[in-house]
């Protein structure tokens, strides 16, 4: 073997041994945190559910969803003035995006108890706690994924004034 097939032996295995990294640490996706182990810490939620950014067009869809997040039943606004049925029971969501951090709309969402106290009538979309009314299909689990709260993040960021 000459020196320069050597070099590149020692290369080609470098750039394996690149490659076997970055496809360990970048293809293998965190499980997303579990609704028990989130923390709301003043009225936030710093790091994304999931590890990595929500998707916009994904969030409108949950977000106007009547069988998962249904927001629109209870929020307007004006981005989907063409869809019907928006609901006057909280406030309209535009300008929410400059409003409220990306951290806050997660806590908002997650657990909006633990943001606007119990009585809030905003149900808290990645709980599984919550009493002892539940019925048994229901128990344990979550209205939204955690990969659906950081897709309405992502839409509800884009609500800007």
């Amino acid at each position: 073997m000459t020196s320069t097939d050597i070099a590149k032996q020692k290369l080609v295995s470098a750039l394996c041994a690149i490659a076997l990294s970055v496809g360990f640490a970048g293809g293998a996706a965190a499980a997303p945190i579990a609704p028990q182990d989130v923390k709301v810490v003043d009225d936030a939620i710093a790091a994304s559910l999931t590890g990595s950014a929500g998707d916009v067009e994904a969030g409108k869809k949950w977000f106007k969803g009547r069988k998962a997040g249904n927001c629109l039943a209870c929020h307007a606004n004006d981005d989907m003035a063409s869809e019907s049925f928006h609901g006057e029971i909280g406030p309209p969501l535009d300008g929410v995006g400059e409003r409220y951090t990306e951290a806050e709309l997660r806590a908002i969402i997650v657990n909006s108890k633990a943001v606007f106290g119990d009585e809030t009538i905003m149900p808290s979309f990645y709980r599984a706690d919550y009493g002892n009314r539940i019925a048994k299909s229901f128990k344990d689990k979550t209205i939204l994924s955690a990969e659906q709260v950081e897709d309405v993040v992502a839409y509800l960021r884009t609500l800007n004034q």
